[in-house]
């Protein structure tokens, strides 16, 4: 009975702890940062979508089967690339949110 009172003085009893932006200096411009690369991510996206297109055109109208598989998935790539990239965001704050309810 003892040792179960003395274990419950143990365990902490209320850490609140939240992510504020005031806490270091450079938040802002690490935010711009963060949105810059997430721009360059999407350019990248688009211009992979446009080459794998191209390879896979050429690839079906010159009958080699390997050549239009690769422009296929570089397709499914690219738009899982901009697919991430323009979800990251709310998938970060989804995630987030469920890991404050455990």
């Amino acid at each position: 009975m003892e040792a179960s009172a003395h274990l419950t003085t143990l365990v902490p009893m209320n850490i609140d702890i939240t992510p504020n932006d005031s806490g270091l200096p450079g938040i802002a411009q690490l935010r711009t940062i963060v949105g810059a690369v997430m721009t360059v991510g999407l350019i990248l996206s688009v211009l992979a979508l446009i080459i794998s297109a191209i390879v896979w055109g050429f690839g079906s109208n010159s009958s080699n089967p390997h050549l239009a598989s690769r422009g296929k998935v570089g397709v499914l790539v690219s738009c899982g690339a901009a697919v991430l990239c323009g979800a990251a965001v709310t998938l970060i704050n989804f995630f987030w949110a469920v890991g404050q309810q455990v």
